[in-house]
């Protein structure tokens, strides 16, 4: 074999490379329905997901609020509950560039420009509110009024929408830390009765970082929190889908009704008055 013959072969192996690489980074497979499995709907989340998110760290069953808007966007696409697969990811690795080796990924990934540039990301399925995290040993435990919190010691994070938030709900001013983690310390020793950060980082740290955590209340929607979108492959072609599944869930109440069950209702979360 002559080295032009070896060059020519090598270069055309490489490009039959490459296409095949493109075509499943861009939309997860070359399939005639734009997913990794044709006629299913691989979806991943995070190990472990996290209550009210995904129940009993089992998105399969449907429960929990991001469980639940993910079988409601499949049902609307099509796809029936059996053609919903599930798989795990990291966060970092979902919204890292490359292929992905799921359609669709959803674990409270607030919906970044940045981000689109290595990922899609869908239209969002919630936006953020502020909550209150304390412990039941605290005297904030049963305060689901403005009056009575206003009357505990309240924690924050520095750089955090929440200073804002306790100064114009409550009418006071917070005590400012240097971060959540310092914050939580704080709380576990005393030196303050709650912490006020967005409803999701208060779920994981009433489950992940506090015993006895709780989230006790949260504050009245005023639509300025972060927004949650569903990440995909860059470019892929079921992008377009989701955004139109979501803006139908959305007219028709489903959204509302599912905040309403799994971050309100299920999970005891009062909104403060």
């Amino acid at each position: 074999m002559t080295r032009s013959l070896r060059l020519t072969i090598a270069v055309a192996t490489a490009a039959v490379a490459a296409l095949a690489l493109s075509a499943c980074s861009a939309g997860g497979s070359s399939n005639g329905d734009g997913t990794v499995t044709d006629g299913k709907l691989t979806i991943a989340t995070g190990q472990p997901a996290y209550s009210p998110w995904v129940e009993d760290n089992k998105p399969q069953s449907g429960k929990g609020f991001e469980s639940a808007v993910a079988y409601a966007v499949a049902k609307e696409m099509g796809y029936s509950k059996s053609d919903v697969v599930w798989k795990r990811s990291t966060f970092d690795s979902a919204i890292a560039p490359g292929p992905k080796d799921w359609d669709l990924n959803v674990q409270q990934f607030s919906i970044d420009a940045k981000r689109k540039k290595a990922v899609d990301m869908s239209s969002a399925y919630y936006t953020t509110t502020q909550a209150v995290v304390t412990t039941e040993k605290s005297k904030a435990v049963d305060h689901t009024t403005i009056d009575e919190l206003k009357k505990d010691a309240i924690g924050v994070a520095t750089g955090s929408t929440s200073i804002a938030s306790v100064k114009s709900v409550l009418g006071v001013t917070p005590q400012v830390f240097n971060s959540n983690d310092d914050a939580v310390l704080a709380l576990k020793s005393g030196q303050i009765d709650a912490i006020v950060t967005d409803l999701p980082t208060a779920f994981y740290m009433a489950a992940a970082q506090l015993d006895d955590g709780t989230v006790s209340a949260q504050f009245p929607a005023d639509g300025k929190g972060d927004q949650f979108g569903f990440v995909l492959p860059k470019d892929s072609e079921l992008t377009s889908k989701v955004d139109k599944a979501l803006a139908a869930l959305d007219e028709d109440g489903t959204l509302e009704d599912l905040q309403t069950k799994w971050l309100s209702s299920e999970t005891n979360t009062p909104v403060l008055k």
